[in-house]
């Protein structure tokens, strides 16, 4: 046993499925930190440098995430709704309210400051009145006549693309924060599975020591502990009974975990009430949207000028007053976007929104659902591969000169 030990042969050939284990485990690894980073192009495009995949193709991934997602866990209508259009006419009366004399202050003293401070305090106080009275139930009608009309104003696939293609550092974080389990899974079966080609490599090379064997088996170790790790990932689709054994791919199989993670992501950063007004008012139907809210602002200043509407329309002019009820519906765009500042009613309106989108992501197909992870794999997956065949042949290459001495000349 002694003289075995002490063997140098021994040791060459010990250290076979060990350095096999290591080309699985940092083809593995690399292939994992080559998806996802840098997050932009390094080096000289466009063949000499690299970029993550999900980075380079950031739109084309949010497209794909959301076509797998969110247009199949709801709709545009049945978000707003569980938003809840009379949550938010309140939190939006909620905030003005208390406001409401610096805004009347803040619109007289821009548009018309000399006519604002000659008028008696007991006058100004009568507009503050009628403005404080007269909001609620503008905004009911603003926020019904929204709610009707979300289908058309609101993209929301368009929306989280543009988020996502902005925020690459937020894309990742999604396919990264839902595949962590299977990440590390993938890093940590290329030293199992390359330990065990290791084993099979040192027989090979004890009954065949060609001096192809070494550089052929890197080769292969390096493909296939990438290739066997996504198998075991996403195959079998459906779960099977072998004996007491139920196997299902490992992803599939955390489908409620899963769920919840990507859907608390969603709501809480993507899908805000914050976001969702911005894009409405910002969007392809946003003329239409600032339009809508100037028609239900504007009988604003009709009311509020009551009797003294003649006086008033004489003091500004015909053109001066339609100015004034422009930059009244100006000024309420402007309060629409700011109301929902409030991380506190964020994450309310948040969580409402997260329930119903995990109850649906839960309930969608195998299929359905593996088409949240698998399209970061499928993209350039080759060459991952190929990288990581590359390196396990160059670590082979070096195991035969420096372990066991050989040279290819």
């Amino acid at each position: 046993m002694t003289d075995l030990l002490t063997n140098p042969e021994f040791w060459q050939y010990l250290s076979i499925p060990v350095i096999a284990a290591l080309i699985g485990w940092t083809t593995n690894w690399l292939a994992i930190k080559m998806t996802f980073y840098p997050l932009e192009f390094i080096g000289k495009p466009p063949l000499l440098g690299w970029q993550g995949i999900i980075p380079s193709k950031a739109r084309k991934m949010a497209a794909i995430s959301v076509d797998a997602t969110i247009s199949k866990i709801g709709t545009v209508q049945e978000i707003f709704e569980q938003i809840d259009p009379k949550v938010l006419a309140a939190h939006i009366i909620y905030t003005v309210d208390p406001r409401v004399e610096e805004y009347v202050d803040e619109l007289m003293l821009k548009e018309y400051p000399t006519f604002w401070e000659n008028l008696p305090a007991s006058a100004r106080k009568m507009v503050y009145d009628r403005v404080r009275k007269s909001t609620p139930q503008l905004v009911d009608n603003l926020v019904e006549d929204v709610s009707d009309n979300i289908e058309d104003l609101l993209d929301i696939k368009g929306m989280v693309i543009e988020r996502l293609a902005r925020d690459k550092k937020l894309l990742n974080r999604i396919f990264l924060e839902c595949g962590d389990v299977e990440f590390r899974f993938i890093i940590n079966s290329g030293l199992y599975f390359g330990f065990l080609f290791g084993l099979i490599q040192m027989v090979v090379w004890y009954l065949y020591p060609a001096i192809w064997v070494l550089p052929l088996f890197g080769l292969l170790v390096g493909w296939a502990t990438n290739w066997i790790a996504l198998n075991v990932i996403f195959r079998p689709l459906h779960e099977h009974k072998v004996g007491p054994l139920r196997l299902q791919g490992l992803f599939l199989k955390r489908q409620p975990a899963v769920a919840e993670s990507f859907c608390h992501i969603v709501t809480h950063e993507i899908l805000t009430v914050g976001n969702i007004v911005n894009a409405i008012m910002a969007g392809p139907k946003g003329e239409r949207a600032r339009n809508m809210v100037k028609k239900h602002i504007k009988p604003l200043v009709d009311e509020t000028a009551g009797m003294g509407k003649a006086l008033t329309q004489v003091a500004f002019g015909p053109t001066g007053f339609a100015t004034l009820k422009n930059q009244v519906g100006e000024k309420a765009i402007e309060i629409s976007q700011n109301s929902f500042n409030n991380p506190i009613f964020e994450t309310d309106r948040a969580r409402a929104v997260e329930s119903i989108m995990v109850e649906r992501m839960i309930a969608l197909s195998s299929e359905e659902f593996q088409d949240l992870l698998r399209p970061c794999f499928q993209e350039d997956e080759i060459k991952l591969i190929l990288v990581g065949a590359f390196l396990g042949l160059l670590a082979g290459v070096c195991q035969l000169v420096f372990v066991f001495g050989e040279s290819f000349f």
